[in-house]
């Protein structure tokens, strides 16, 4: 492992992260490659986008944009798009990309990241409380989960 990288320190790495998280949720690589674009035009602000690479590529990775799909746009920024490909899960991998999310967006100022999720206990474990529900861009409910960033983040 190399630890986290993030795209702005790594612009080389862009379109490769961006494959690999379309790979993953299912979305469109453009989508990616755009915000990606846009976070690496804006630095210090957000979208920002980071990956953690193994020696086989890419193991995990997240990012923080202003509003995940939801009806909230009050609640902002959001951690998006957290993954951690299956070989490298119990590896404390997550736990590394949500503390390095969540001081990244305090040392932009926020005082609050948020997240949704249909996950209902993961998240807890690294000191995220559950909020509200909010709805989604599809009109379902989903549960909208927050952190202080005025708390430790060390899982």
């Amino acid at each position: 492992m190399c630890g986290i990288v993030s795209i702005n320190d790594r612009p080389d790495l862009l379109e490769a992260a961006a494959a690999w998280f379309s790979d993953r949720w299912h979305i469109p690589t453009a989508a990616y490659l755009d915000s990606m674009r846009e976070g690496l035009a804006v630095p210090g602000r957000i979208p920002k986008w980071y990956i953690v690479l193994a020696e086989e590529g890419i193991a995990g990775g997240c990012g923080i944009i202003a509003n995940d799909f939801h009806d909230r746009p009050d609640l902002t920024p959001n951690l998006c798009a957290l993954w951690v490909d299956e070989a490298y899960r119990c590896r404390g991998i997550a736990g590394e990309l949500l503390a390095e999310a969540a001081q990244e967006a305090g040392r932009m100022g926020y005082s609050m990241l948020y997240l949704v999720t249909d996950h209902t206990s993961f998240y807890e474990r690294y000191g995220w409380r559950f909020l509200t529900m909010v709805n989604g861009d599809d009109g379902c409910p989903t549960r909208l989960y927050g952190i202080s960033l005025s708390e430790d983040h060390h899982a």
